[in-house]
This record gives structure tokens, sequence and C-alpha cells, in this order.
């Protein structure tokens, strides 16, 4: 770790992070029904056997017709037959039209599908056709309203890359090429305790008995709910002693079984803090009797820096963890509703949330314990060191909703 003179910068940080995760990186996969995945991540990437559509089809409900039988509009085409959805037509016969479906392929000989609001079905007449006839209101261009075959996906293409997590819509489109069992990396285990004499559980204690120099623990919930919310499987530990020898036990216990040991408090540089150093991260290995080590990440012990170190620090490292490749931070660039004018010597990452006229209001109280700012907000503004903001500035806004699930 480098000295307090030349601290090293959060990019070098997560670089380290993301470089050790990836050498301890999850080499367990298993295989799930697609049902079942829902934002695991592919061990191994997905290719579609087929094309997507299979046919060409149309998107809308109408008549499927050659373009060059409707010259001008009001033209009246007899209307052949009828093609609903998971139904395949006969070739269309010049001069005439095929009732249509949205979805449903397209007959040979047709070349452009005229939606049926621009078409009038006229009524059957007396040894006329059984379909009737339809007068097109509108001259159709050849193509349009067909889906070609393969437009989406042609067969023998990678749909998802190893690596990916399983968003819903990546279900929806490894069903459409047939997917019904994806290989994916085995959730990260992670071993959770917390530091500190003056912690308390809620429920433990009442309120009004806390004993003096007493908190309650509210790092652990967050963590594991952080955790959980990123896929992880999660042992928590509880809260350990301020002694070494507990410190050293807990550490040699977690280690066995687990991916990560993550923990809050005593990264600092106090007497009592047994897990260093950190400014205010701590991050190393611990070794096992497997063939990897455990990573270790100690986070700050004040709410707001283990909560916000988490979405910056250790999400990308859990992501690095299941073999996702590194992904740069994605902000929003989004007006300040506010002034910021005493910056930070070091990156700043203030609470925020957007205003119902497009900008970004700022907390009142940027303290590291204060709690209620997390909650209040949407997200963090990333600013740079030693920069004030000024009302109207354009500045980088990182949702939290991005910073966890991306």
């Amino acid at each position: 770790m480098k000295t307090a003179q030349t601290l090293m910068s959060l990019d070098e940080a997560l670089e380290r992070l993301c470089s050790g995760a990836q050498a301890c990186a999850i080499a367990d996969a298993q295989d799930l029904p697609l049902y079942d995945a829902l934002h695991r991540v592919l061990a191994r990437p997905i290719l579609s056997m087929i094309d997507v559509p299979p046919g060409d089809n149309t998107s809308m409900d109408g008549y499927a017709l050659r373009a060059a039988d409707v010259p001008q509009a009001g033209t009246r085409l007899r209307v052949a037959q009828r093609i609903p959805a998971g139904q395949v037509g006969q070739p269309l016969e010049p001069g005439t039209a095929a009732r249509i479906f949205t979805g449903a392929q397209v007959p040979p000989g047709a070349d452009a599908v005229v939606m049926q609001e621009q078409c009038e079905a006229l009524p059957v007449s007396t040894g006329g056709s059984a379909l009737g006839e339809v007068l097109v209101q509108a001259v159709p261009q050849a193509g349009q309203w067909v889906r070609r075959r393969g437009e989406d996906v042609k067969a023998g293409a990678v749909v998802l890359q190893a690596g990916a997590r399983l968003t819903p819509q990546a279900l929806g489109l490894a069903a459409s090429v047939g997917c019904a069992t994806v290989s994916v990396w085995r959730r990260p285990r992670v071993a959770l305790f917390s530091t500190g004499d003056e912690l308390v559980m809620p429920g433990e204690v009442p309120p009004q008995q806390l004993r003096p120099g007493a908190i309650y623990n509210s790092n652990r919930n967050t963590l594991r709910g952080l955790l959980t919310a990123a896929g992880c499987e999660v042992t928590d530990l509880g809260i350990v002693p301020d002694r070494l020898d507990a410190t050293r036990s807990v550490l040699r216990q977690a280690a066995q079984g687990h991916d990560l040991i993550l923990t809050s408090g005593g990264v600092s540089v106090g007497e009592d803090d047994h897990i260093k150093p950190g400014k205010p991260l701590a991050f190393g290995s611990v070794r096992t009797q497997g063939p990897r080590p455990c990573l270790f990440v100690g986070l700050p012990g004040n709410p707001v820096s283990s909560f916000v170190t988490f979405l910056v620090a250790v999400a990308p490292l859990l992501r690095a963890l299941q073999g996702m490749p590194p992904q740069p931070f994605k902000p929003q660039h989004l007006r300040a509703d506010f002034n910021w004018q005493q910056p930070d010597r070091r990156r700043e990452f203030l609470r925020a949330r957007l205003n119902g006229q497009g900008g970004l209001d700022v907390f009142a109280n940027q303290s590291s314990g204060v709690l209620t700012s997390a909650v209040w907000a949407d997200g963090l503004i990333d600013n740079p060191p030693g920069s004030p903001i000024e009302q109207g500035q354009t500045v980088r806004f990182l949702s939290f909703s991005d910073l966890l699930s991306s």
C-alpha cells in the first residue's frame, strides 16, 4: 500500500482488485434450466442453431400482397386466403391478397404487407370469393412490414458471450434460439463479518438500555443485502471482538470454502485495528487448503463509506470473480441544480438524486455517518479531486442500480 503522501487512485485500486479477482476467478460451472438462470453469469457462450425469425413474417395485422399489384390508392384485390400465426399459406396468385396476422409467415410471391388500418374489407358478393375483397387505400413499398428471415439472428451466430450476466431480456433471447439449458458459473461464496466492540445487533438490547459508546450494527444488514443483490451466497459470521487472536481465528475459519471475505471496520490506523492497511480500503488474500487463496476486502466502518465503497470497488471485484470482463463506470451526464464550493482534495462521490426538472439535487450533509443520505439518494455524483461544482454545470452521475447491476 502506498504512503499517505502518495495515495493510490481509485482507478489504480480497481485495476488491482479486478486483476486479483481474475487470478482467483470461479472455475466451477453448472448447468441450469434457462428458467432458473436469471442474473447468473454464462460460463460458455450461447450459439444459435437457427435463423430468427425462421422465415419472412409480418409485423402487422393486415394484407400480404405484391406491391406491383397496387399502383394507386383504392386498388381492389380479391382475398384468396387467410393466414393466422402458426400456419403457412399457399403461394400468392398475382392480383390477389392474403389476410394475414402478426407473426404469420408471408406467403411465397408476396413482397409487402399493408396494415389493416389502411385497408377496407368489402362484403362477400354472390358468386365471389368466400373471403371477399379488400380495398387497399395506400400504395405499399416492397418489403414494408415484413420481417426477413434471420434479420434478428443468423444460424451459427453467438447471441450471448461467455461472461454475460443473464438479464430478463437475455433469457428471452436465449429462448428465441431454442436454448433450454445454460452453463453458468456458480454463485460467489462470501463470508461476512464486522469488527468492533462498540457494535450491538438490533434486538439484542433495547435502545433505552444501550451502554454508553455502543451503536447498532447497520453495516451487517446493508452489506448482506448488497451481496445478496449481487447474486452471492453469504455466510454471516456476525461481529468479531477487537482482539488480534479473535481476528486471526475468524479469518482462518472464513477462508475455508469461500471465494471472498468481506469485513467492515478495522481498516484504519487506530491501535485496535488489526486489519491493515486501509485508506479506507484493504485488499489481500488468505491462504486456504485448496489451490486458490480466498480474497479479502476490508471496508471502512462508517456506514455510508462502507456502502459507497462496496458499490465502486467490491461490485466490480465480484463481476471479475465470475469471469465478467472489466467495465468502466457508465455515468449519466446531468445538470447540477446546486453549488458545491468546498470540494475535497480526493475524488468524491456525492449522494444525489434526480429532481422533477431533470437535474440533480445533492444531500446537504455528506458525512460518512449519515445513512439517511444513502436512502434519500438515487446515486452518486463522481466529482474529480478539488473540483467545485457550479449550479447549471454538467456532472457525472452514477445511479445505484447501474453500479450494482452492470
